[in-house]
């Protein structure tokens, strides 16, 4: 009756695995349903049915199936995505990656091997999904460079993120998670760069082959340009007024531009009853000018986010004593959105300074945008507003969220974007710095050092509680829950140890260097078909159950989930990374498989090469 029980026990577990594959691989219902649909499952089947030691002991209580929720390694995972997310808020990445823009000037192909690199680099120490979303525009520069289409560039871009986040430890939350699957099999815990060495030489390889092989085998597609209109190109007028203490003033023109207000054309600055027109050559700013200018919401983001101070002609102050102190934190705290003057607005045909806008819905009108023709005025507050006009406006995120109950303005809810508060992003940089020397080094546990960084980024401004848990994504929680689960069901009925037996005995006879290869093929093929966390999760216990069988180091086969885990490549469903660069690229399905399924192979080639010499299994 134990063995049947036993039996019984991992064929429902299977049953399970097979039913979540289905599940998370088609997504027809919501990943966080069937999530928790299988641990409900899982804690229904063995409280009912439990799984019982000689002794009477329960192998599997409610305790062990849900202890993967409140696993170290997944709140490491989620206390790095608030930590990478504060990277992001404050721009911290921004200047460098200006040099790089800098660098596409006079060596444009030497650029995108730097940029590839530099993504490989920084993937290997945060999460890689905000670092692919910050180089989307420049991959569209370079590829606007080199006279190329952006399909040549993204599909690269997203496996040089992936690539460098199989080196170290935090470089992927895959990574994290066989660690916790080894540890819950009763194996030691792994250091920050225990497997870098073979993971920098396949992130190598792979590189090489995304710079190389692949612009050459994706289909150029730059005639699917003018099918998608990019709107971000069109230019606001904009109207500013240069405060006392605003960073402008004293600023001298260069070439016909201020240095604060670049990738911006300056129409005319009226100074008291006087209009300067362009060229500016030799110009100074002074206190109560008039700026009016023309530029695209980027080019306008980024000098407000340059300079916060510039800003403070457009907000008004709550109450007269409020210090600067504060206004610059509300500053920080603002939301830029767009919205379209509404069909039958009480606004149309009437001027900005006739409609008190900001005295209605406490946002500030920061630009205006004509789609039928560019518009052609003294200032920006003599527009008379027509049904149709973009305005650019400006306010915190709880009063720009309100204009969706405002019948004059039909608000574009995908626009708000907070402002980057560059102005913390030093503090950024050193909480970043210091998690990642901290862990790297030993002085504190990975968990430790994600948690108190996480917190940094709250306590130091750099994020409020609003943007961090916004970070945390519920679908990586629950499915990380369900896959950990489902992996210690496997363990304590004996699934894992079942299937070990059974690849085994289908290689009967194969060295444990063959056998290695083949599990690394094994992995590659279902981490893209299904998501690359739950693979590393149910393939785990499995892979150190073979090694037990063939009494060789189990980590071995641990650090092999990590590598063919990540190696995602050959479908958009593989890797979030993937989907990113879908749209910007204008990819299609196949197009994934087609670079991404030699890739994999190639990479399965110098594993079984490079890792039994590695380590000593030949």
């Amino acid at each position: 009756m134990e063995v049947a029980g036993s039996v019984f026990h991992i064929w429902v577990v299977f049953a399970f695995i097979v039913v979540a594959i289905i599940f998370f691989a088609n997504e027809r219902i919501e990943l966080e349903i069937s999530s928790i649909g299988i641990i409900a499952g899982l804690l229904l089947l063995f409280h009912f049915y439990p799984v019982l030691d000689a002794s009477g002991k329960n192998l599997l209580t409610a305790q062990d199936i849900l202890a993967g929720i409140a696993d170290p390694a997944l709140i490491t995972v989620l206390a790095l995505l608030v930590v990478g997310q504060g990277i992001v808020r404050t721009g911290a990445l921004e200047q460098p990656i200006r040099r790089l823009v800098a660098l596409r000037r006079h060596h444009p192909v030497l650029a995108i091997a730097v940029v590839l690199s530099t993504v490989l680099l920084i993937s290997a120490f945060m999460n890689n999904t905000p670092v692919v979303v910050i180089f989307i525009p420049l991959m569209t520069a370079l590829a606007e460079r080199l006279h190329r289409s952006t399909s040549t560039l993204m599909i690269p871009l997203s496996y040089a993120s992936i690539l460098g986040g199989m080196t170290t430890l935090i470089g992927s939350s895959t990574n994290l998670l066989v660690m916790a699957a080894a540890v819950q099999a009763g194996q030691p815990q792994i250091t920050f760069f225990e497997f870098t060495v073979p993971g920098a030489v396949l992130a190598v390889v792979g590189l090489l082959y995304a710079l190389i092989i692949i612009p050459r085998i994706l289909p150029d597609r730059a005639s699917m340009k003018g099918e998608v209109m990019d709107v971000s190109g069109k230019q606001f007028i904009v109207q500013m007024e240069v405060a006392p203490d605003s960073p402008l003033v004293g600023e001298q023109a260069v070439a016909g531009q201020f240095p604060s207000l670049r990738n911006i054309t300056i129409r005319f600055i009226q100074r008291g009853e006087h209009i300067l027109l362009p060229p500016f050559d030799g110009l100074t700013l002074k206190p109560a000018d008039a700026v009016v200018f023309a530029g695209t919401r980027k080019s306008i983001t980024e000098a407000f986010a340059d300079n916060p101070q510039i800003l403070q002609g457009f907000l008004e102050p709550d109450s007269p004593d409020m210090d600067s102190a504060s206004e610059l934190k509300s500053v920080q705290d603002q939301t830029l959105a767009e919205a379209v003057v509404a069909p039958a607005s009480r606004m149309i045909g009437r001027a900005l300074y006739q409609i008190s806008f900001h005295y209605r819905t406490r946002c500030v009108v920061v630009g205006i945008q004509r789609r039928s023709r560019m518009i052609r005025t003294s200032r920006m507050t003599d527009i008379r507003l027509e049904a149709g006009d973009v305005l650019l406006l400006l306010g915190k995120r709880s009063d720009i969220m309100r204009l969706r109950n405002n019948p004059d303005v039909l608000l574009l809810e995908w626009s708000a974007r907070e402002l980057p508060a560059t102005a913390l992003a030093w503090r950024a940089r050193v909480i970043f710095g210091a998690v990642v020397v901290l862990a790297a080094t030993g002085v504190l546990p990975i968990v430790v050092a994600a948690v108190c960084g996480a917190t940094a980024m709250v306590v130091s401004g750099c994020l409020n509680v609003y943007q961090a848990s916004r970070s945390i994504d519920r679908r990586i929680l629950l499915l990380i829950g369900a896959a950990l689960g489902l992996g210690a069901a496997m363990q304590a009925t004996g699934g894992a140890s079942y299937l070990a037996h059974a690849v085994l005995s289908v290689m009967m006879g194969a060295g444990p260097a063959v056998i290695l290869s083949a599990f690394f093929l094994l992995v590659a093929i279902f981490t893209n078909i299904l998501s690359n966390n739950a693979t590393a999760v149910l393939f785990t216990p499995i892979g150190i159950s073979i090694a037990h069988e063939l009494g060789i180091d189990p980590m071995i086969f641990a650090y092999t989930v990590i590598f063919a885990a990540n190696c995602s490549f050959a479908t958009p469903i593989g890797y979030q990374t993937n989907l990113l660069v879908m749209g910007p690229g204008h990819y299609k399905f196949s197009d994934y498989f087609r670079a991404g399924a030699p890739l994999v192979l190639l990479l399965w080639i110098i594993f079984s090469v490079f890792a039994p010499i590695y380590y000593g299994l030949m």
